[in-house]
């Protein structure tokens, strides 16, 4: 099922995809039905009650370690991210007046279930409570090492778009075999699959719980294909994900 947080009649509503509307699924309004365009959309992510631990990864796609000059990683290349990075559907990213480049990375995110400390690979997939799309914006004049993003590359206000969708996990029978692609103003620039990955969504799950501890709806954002261009303000990029559906965004100028 696809799950949705929207803000509709002055309140935020959860919702789920249905026959092409967004159906309301709690509260007064429970059960009615609601146009995509009549709605704003925020992150996919219901509240939690610590604060959201948000985990993403550089250079996890042997392409884009080519792309960037890099070797790929012998063990994963994390960074953490604040949650108020985080924009929904059809939000606006906003880029500095005065960086040179600034550009997308299309990326599953993965929605943790449940507490999860020490887990085994055979076991990751049943802490996982469902997936959704990000694009993990980077501005890369602020970039002092690849392998310890700054703050202002990586942790900026609106950098973050999520969603429309949390996918229940039951519905990705296999997160690891789904296509990637990004548009900009409909041209297609990035194109990949989560097959391609140096270090697959297991193994993540499995590295990141031996020495921490991920709570129900804690996101880890898996890295990107390679692919990347510079937007400018008034480019829209649509970042996609087979079967999680398609994550619109604008860009603006601060």
């Amino acid at each position: 099922m696809k799950h949705a947080r929207i803000a509709w009649s002055g309140a935020i509503q959860h919702a789920v995809e249905f026959d092409g509307e967004l159906l309301i699924t709690q509260g007064p309004h429970k059960g009615r039905r609601v146009g995509f365009d009549e709605v704003v959309w925020l992150p996919p992510l219901a509240p939690v009650p610590q604060a959201r631990t948000v985990i993403a990864l550089g250079l996890n796609y042997a392409d884009h370690a080519k792309e960037l000059a890099f070797k790929a990683p012998e063990e994963p290349l994390a960074f953490m991210k604040g949650e108020a990075s985080l924009i929904g559907h059809k939000a606006f990213t906003k880029r500095p007046a005065d960086v040179k480049y600034m550009h997308y990375e299309c990326e599953l995110a993965v929605v943790v279930g449940r507490t999860a400390r020490r887990v085994k690979k055979a076991d990751a997939y049943d802490y996982i409570a469902g997936y959704t799309v990000a694009n993990d914006y980077a501005i890369r004049d602020y970039l002092e090492n690849w392998y310890r993003p700054n703050l202002r590359v990586k942790n900026r206000d609106t950098c973050t778009p999520i969603g429309p969708w949390l996918v229940d996990a039951a519905d990705v029978p296999n997160p690891m075999a789904l296509k990637l692609q990004t548009t900009v103003n409909g041209q297609v620039t990035q194109s990949g699959s989560t097959t391609d990955m140096i270090f697959d969504v297991p193994t993540l799950i499995e590295y990141f719980s031996s020495f921490m501890t991920l709570n129900p709806g804690d996101l880890i954002l898996t890295g990107t294909p390679d692919g990347i261009v510079d937007c400018q303000p008034g480019d829209v990029i649509v970042t996609e994900i087979e079967g999680l559906g398609a994550l619109t965004n604008t860009i603006v100028s601060s």
